[in-house]
């Protein structure tokens, strides 16, 4: 997958989990949870739509790597290279 593949099949399993989220002005860089109002519960989704979708595991120390737009790109990108 590409880094835009990356960045929009996160964005669709956002939508998925909460389709009033709004991407208009989204900075790659700030925390998602906090531009979209998340809360734990849809971080779980998010993590778990990855699990279901693409057959991705990612341990509980490495949440922290999902916090921006960027970040889960930059984790993504080595765990979805031929996919």
């Amino acid at each position: 997958m590409t880094r835009d593949e990356i960045k929009y099949m996160i964005l669709d399993i956002i939508q998925d989990i909460d389709d009033e989220a709004e991407f208009d002005g989204l900075d790659e860089d700030k925390p998602l949870r906090d531009q979209l109002d998340l809360d734990s519960m849809d971080f779980l989704d998010i993590v778990m739509e990855l699990r279901k979708r693409h057959k991705l595991q990612v341990p509980e120390e490495d949440y922290p790597q999902l916090a921006t737009l960027m970040s889960c790109v930059n984790y993504l990108e080595p765990k979805l290279k031929d996919a």
